[in-house]
C-alpha cells in the first residue's frame, strides 16, 4: 500500500494540484467574530478578500485540532502503510502540535510521521509536492520524511506585501516588527529565518519590490521548483512567472493563491516567490 500525504491548508496548494497528487489538506478555522468558517471549504478566497477589506472586525485564525487530524488519521490508515503529515512553521502556528497530538491519540498500527516544514504557504507547498510523488513513486514513509527534512534548507521565500498592518493585528509578525516604525509608504519585505518572519528590507514603491522577487528567482541555483504565491493580484503573479521564465521552464512554474488562513494575516496585495534549489 502507498504512503499518504497530509498537509495544512497554510501550504496554500491549488486544490486541483491536491486532488491530482492524492494530498489530503486539514482545513485551518477562520473566525471573523462569532461566524467560524473552514478555509476554502466554507469560504472561498474571493469571499474572503471581499470580507477582509470591508469589515470593521479583524478575522482571527485557529489552527486544527488533534481531533481534526485524527479523523484524517483514521480514514487513511487502513489504506496505507504509513503517513506522512508535513506542516506550517510551528513558531507560527499550533498545527504541528496538533498533528503531534493526533498521531499519538491514533489507534492503528499504521505509522505517523510529522514534520515541522519551518515555512508558509508554497513553501510549505513544495516540499508536499517533494513528498507526494515520491509517495505515488512508491518510496516509504521513512525515505519521504528524510527527502523533506534535507529540502527545508533549500528553500528560499520572500514576500512583498502592500502594508504589515494585517500582520501586526494578526500577532504573527515576530522580528518584522522591527519595520513599523518605518516611513509611511514603504513596502516591507519578508522572508522566514528558522521558521520565523523575518524582515528582508523594504523599498519605496510595489514596481521595485517586484523587482526584489524577481532577483530572488534569478539568483537561486539549479532550482528545482519555483512558485509564484499571490492574495488578490492574479495578473501581477501571472507577469512575474513570465519574468521568471528566464531562469526556469515556466511550464513548471507553479502559480497559487494565498488563501483565507494565512490573508488574514498578509492582507491584500501580498505577492510571494519561492523557489527550491537542487
Amino acid at each position: 500500500m502507498p504512503v499518504k500525504i497530509v498537509t495544512d491548508s497554510c501550504a496554500d496548494l491549488p486544490p486541483q494540484l491536491a486532488k491530482e497528487l492524492g494530498i489530503s489538506v486539514v482545513p485551518v478555522y477562520v473566525r471573523f467574530g462569532e461566524e467560524v468558517y473552514l478555509d476554502r471549504v466554507d469560504m472561498s478566497e474571493d469571499e474572503f478578500y471581499q470580507r477582509l477589506q470591508k469589515t470593521t472586525v479583524h478575522p482571527s485564525t485557529v489552527q486544527p485540532g488533534p481531533q481534526d487530524f485524527l479523523e484524517v488519521y483514521r480514514k487513511l490508515s487502513p489504506k496505507a502503510d504509513g503517513i506522512v503529515s508535513i506542516h506550517i512553521s510551528g513558531k507560527l502556528s499550533g498545527t504541528y502540535n496538533s498533528a503531534m497530538m493526533a498521531k499519538d491519540m491514533l489507534e492503528t498500527k499504521c505509522p505517523v510521521t510529522v514534520v515541522d516544514s519551518q515555512m508558509v504557504t508554497m513553501g510549505l507547498g513544495l516540499l508536499v509536492i517533494v513528498a507526494a510523488n515520491m509517495a505515488n513513486a512508491g518510496e516509504k514513509a521513512d525515505k519521504i520524511a528524510k527527502e523533506v527534512k534535507k529540502s527545508i534548507p533549500k528553500l528560499h521565500l520572500l514576500c512583498l506585501l502592500d502594508t504589515l498592518e494585517y500582520l501586526q493585528k494578526g500577532g504573527r509578525i515576530g522580528k518584522a516588527k522591527a519595520l513599523l516604525g518605518s516611513i509611511l509608504n514603504v513596502k516591507p519585505i519578508l522572508t522566514l529565518k528558522d521558521g520565523e518572519v523575518v524582515p528582508a528590507g523594504q523599498v519605496r514603491t510595489r514596481a521595485k519590490g517586484i523587482e526584489k522577487l524577481v532577483e530572488l528567482g534569478q539568483s537561486a541555483k539549479k532550482i528545482q521548483d519555483l512558485a509564484v504565491v499571490h492574495s488578490t493580484t492574479p495578473d501581477e503573479a501571472e507577469n512575474l512567472a513570465e519574468r521568471l521564465g528566464s531562469v526556469f521552464d515556466r511550464k513548471q512554474i507553479k502559480i497559487a493563491r494565498v488563501g483565507p488562513a494565512l490573508g488574514a494575516h498578509m492582507g491584500p496585495g501580498a505577492l510571494l516567490v519561492v523557489t527550491r534549489e537542487g
